[in-house]
């Protein structure tokens, strides 16, 4: 059973910094690429950042470049995601997916696993 589990959002001041954290389990997660996505109420789910399999290359939306970083541990099944010079337009709820080889990173709807989600909150 595939699992995704995100963690580390919280309620964080605009200029904070928060660190997200994807643990998965029950997949071969060295054959995935990574995403970040996240939703905020009454939007669509939008694409933050992703990462090749190896980690050899990684994505960003615009509006997030500069600021978020994404990286990958195959080692121990894990994606972070960096996020410094939190805005207030940043809150929303992040999820972490799993793309299989081929896949559309840019598009939610090709990701195979999702994980549950984590609330980022940034006040002004």
């Amino acid at each position: 059973q595939v699992q995704l589990v995100d963690s580390g959002g919280g309620l964080v001041q605009a200029g904070g910094s928060l660190r997200l954290s994807c643990a998965a389990s029950g997949l071969t997660f060295s054959a995935y690429a990574m995403g970040w996505f996240r939703q905020a109420p009454g939007k669509e789910r939008e694409f933050v950042a992703a990462i090749t399999q190896s980690g050899g290359r990684t994505f960003y939306a615009d509006s997030v470049k500069g600021r978020f970083t994404i990286a990958r541990d195959n080692a121990k099944s894990t994606v972070l995601l960096e996020i410094n010079s939190l805005k207030p337009e940043d809150t929303a709820v992040y999820y972490c997916a799993a793309v299989g080889a081929g896949g559309n990173i840019y598009n939610h709807l090709t990701y195979a696993y999702w994980g549950q989600g984590t609330q980022v909150t940034v006040s002004s």
